[in-house]
């Protein structure tokens, strides 16, 4: 299939080298020139438009990852702020600064872009039910809003329970309820508690200047091409696809509406658009140095990954342990603007144990030292251990580096 720009005959504007397309797309997810500490983590959502969620925690919880690896240490609260607004039940409204919804997958989204899923939740609207099927879909539904409205935000567990006594997917039709509301929109989560989603009626939590389904699906569509483009820097159809999870024919209905500026990229096989202030500005400053969690929005999308860094990675937490290369959670080394190592942390105590680590030569070693203490530090450990290296001279250098 050809792209829109291509089908309207529009031929690339910019040629960019490969190190130049590499240092935009940096740049455009915070990762070179100096970190914006007056926005903190708030900012940070805002500039990436998505911020992944998952279960997994191992030296934190990957949404918090994401704004340590540009900002440093940051304080977990902090980041706790930026992403919800906890509101004690009988407490005055106050409208959170970001929504969980199906982005790229389950993500924390700044609260801007709630009228841009309109697409998506009527959609689900339009289905009539996700995999779970309520027994009394509209009994079920209305009990929850009752619940809601009388009682302010609750877990699923307060509103009757969240499961059914089965295994982790056993929901109980309480639970599903809960789930097709906020799918479909009238439901939000405001916060987590215990990492238990804190349901609200979305009418209530999301400011009434943004609380419309106004927009069609085109204009949703078109503004979040736009915005992903903005957080990429420069990207193809499947970049820009890939990133909330658009379908190839919606990115290009809108790609000649977004303002994204049509490119040549050194190594790409496909054509590419760029956004324009990126183009603009003077790509300089400094390289962050930091382990980025394996769902971090600049690595998230693995055939981009491996076309800007020449990397390949993998999350192997659901591989099983005799047929990991890497890993349970092989956090790569982003340093000078290259990924060049990786390492597998956990933690036993107050000490940080790289269980597993690799590094693309001499040159890795000090950033791997340097980040790994940096992450002991932020969480609470006060040394570093490493368990295994599969170079044993780089081991040995990078032991002697952490001394």
């Amino acid at each position: 299939m050809t792209t829109s720009a291509q089908a309207k005959g529009r031929a690339p504007e910019v040629r960019l080298s490969a190190d130049e397309a590499r240092r935009l797309a940096l740049r455009a997810q915070g990762l070179l020139g100096a970190p914006d500490r007056r926005g903190g983590a708030r900012g940070v959502l805002r500039r990436l438009g998505a911020v992944q969620l998952d279960t997994i925690s191992v030296l934190a919880r990957s949404h918090e990852l994401v704004p340590y690896a540009r900002l440093g240490a940051v304080g977990r609260a902090e980041v706790e702020a930026a992403y919800w607004t906890p509101r004690p039940a009988g407490a005055p409204t106050t409208h959170p600064h970001g929504f969980e919804y199906w982005s790229h997958a389950a993500c924390v989204l700044p609260i801007e872009e709630w009228p841009h899923f309109a697409f998506r939740r009527r959609a689900f609207q339009a289905r009539g039910h996700r995999w779970h099927v309520m027994e009394d879909a509209e009994r079920s539904c209305a009990a929850v809003r009752d619940r809601l409205k009388a009682e302010g935000p609750l877990t699923a567990t307060e509103l009757g329970g969240a499961k059914n006594g089965g295994e982790w997917y056993d929901w109980s039709e309480t639970k599903i309820a809960v789930e097709w509301l906020l799918d479909t929109g009238e439901v939000v989560c405001t916060e987590r508690r215990g990492w238990k989603r804190v349901y609200d009626l979305a009418e209530r939590a999301v400011p009434d200047a943004l609380f419309h389904d106004d927009l069609d699906d085109t204009e949703c569509v078109r503004r979040l091409v736009a915005q992903a483009g903005a957080a990429m820097g420069v990207a193809t159809r499947a970049d820009l696809a890939d990133y909330h999870r658009l379908k190839a024919e919606q990115v290009d209905a809108v790609l000649e509406g977004t303002g994204l500026v049509p490119v040549e990229v050194e190594g790409w096989s496909r054509p590419a658009w760029a956004d324009p202030a990126a183009l603009a500005a003077p790509v300089r400053g400094r390289h962050r140095t930091a382990l980025l969690s394996p769902f971090d929005s600049l690595i998230w999308d693995r055939p981009r990954t491996e076309r800007i860094f020449g990397f390949t990675h993998r999350l192997e937490a659901y591989t099983p342990k005799a047929k990991r290369v890497h890993g349970y959670f092989a956090m790569p080394l982003l340093t000078g603007g290259r990924l060049a190592g990786r390492v597998d942390p956990g933690r036993e105590g107050r000490t940080l144990v790289a269980r597993q680590v690799s590094l693309d030569g001499a040159k890795a070693v000090e950033p791997m030292a340097r980040a790994l203490r940096e992450a002991a530090e932020w969480v609470g450990c006060d040394s570093v251990r490493i368990e295994r290296c599969d170079d044993a001279r780089l081991a040995a250098a990078l032991v002697a580096a952490l001394d």
